[in-house]
């Protein structure tokens, strides 16, 4: 399995690390309300897993894990904030909260607890390593590109695990020669199963962008569009005018039940990729996203260039990377040489 991307170039050697100092995610959090019955903690935490830090809160406040709200889920290896959410009485017994790899920075209420994907999106900031002054001049180019034209919304590496072993456990479980009792295994491999199929589609989507529009994300009768009122919908017209204008974007499937299919030459591409007995419930993702507020720092002594970068919740910083690099990067090894 291999993402491909617009810009077919040569590819662009840096080096980066997954690590506490070099790789460093802030989650953009909806707005609270400021009042209400659950208490919001904006913490940091440093080389652990979101369930990790989720299961240290559970245990000094003797509760279960499943009563601690979050938004999204977070690298193990990286400095990252994020927001979770407790009932507010226990506020009082937070105050004593200590941990060498947790901190909490501030904290404020809101009616409800936290829900996964109640997030606006995240920023990064990730060190390069080994780049030249001209590829420095290069690699901000081309994120510029990705900026205006958009990033192909690739599930990233991690999604599929470190040998993407999961993407074998999730054909044999759907094909029947698997059983899972686990229900949350079970929801975690019908999720790979969905999110492979929907690299795929997306990968002959781009080929095919590549081949016909030169590099521009090439728009079919039959898409199904995102509006900026978050509405999906076909229009009669291929909305060329509003997708340039960032008002519209195509949308891939994740196959399930209840879901909004493409129609003509549309769905002749995605009906390869769709699995019209899956019993769960189908979606539809954004096929592009914008980087946005993209800056750039070079220490030219060093060889290291530091981008930071806005991402909409559910993109991987690791796909807008390989996008820069042409190439694709894997859980055991994420660097070029």
């Amino acid at each position: 399995m291999n993402r491909e991307y617009l810009e077919n170039k040569n590819t662009i050697h840096f080096k980066f690390e997954q690590s506490k100092d070099d790789f460093i995610v802030d989650e953009i959090p909806i707005v609270f309300k400021g009042n209400g019955n659950f208490a919001i903690l904006h913490v940091k935490k440093v080389e652990l897993t979101t369930w990790d830090m989720i299961a240290v809160f559970a245990q000094f406040l003797n509760l279960s894990a499943e009563k601690i709200g979050y938004a999204g889920l977070k690298d193990k290896h990286a400095t990252t904030t994020q927001y979770i959410s407790v009932e507010a009485k226990y506020e009082k017994q937070l105050k004593k909260f200590k941990h060498p790899q947790i901190k909490i920075l501030n904290a404020t209420r809101h009616t409800h607890s936290i829900r996964m994907g109640d997030l606006a999106g995240n920023r990064f900031s990730i060190n390069l390593f080994g780049v030249s002054q001209i590829e420095a001049g290069q690699i901000e180019k081309l994120a510029r590109k990705s900026e205006k034209n958009g990033l192909p919304n690739y599930f990233g590496y991690q999604r599929f695990g470190r040998d993407e072993d999961s993407i074998e456990q999730a054909r044999a479980m759907i094909a029947g020669d698997l059983h899972v009792n686990d229900a949350k295994l079970k929801k975690f491999l019908i999720s790979i199963y969905q999110s492979l199929y929907f690299n795929d589609w997306l990968k002959e989507r781009v080929l095919l962008s590549r081949e016909k529009n030169g590099g521009k994300f090439l728009l079919l009768e039959g898409d199904v569009y995102l509006s900026n009122e978050d509405k999906l919908f076909t229009p009669k017209k291929i909305p060329q005018k509003d997708f340039e204008a960032y008002k519209v974007v195509p949308t891939g499937l994740l196959a399930g039940r209840y879901v909004y299919r493409a129609r003509g030459k549309a769905r002749e591409i995605e009906a390869k990729y769709d699995d019209e007995f899956l019993y769960d419930k189908g979606l539809r993702r954004v096929a592009l996203v914008y980087p946005q507020d993209i800056k750039f720092a070079y220490k030219n002594h060093f060889d290291i260039l530091n981008i930071a970068f806005t991402l909409p919740k559910g993109s991987y910083a690791t796909v807008f990377l390989e996008n820069i690099a042409n190439k694709n990067f894997k859980a055991k090894k994420v660097s070029l040489n």
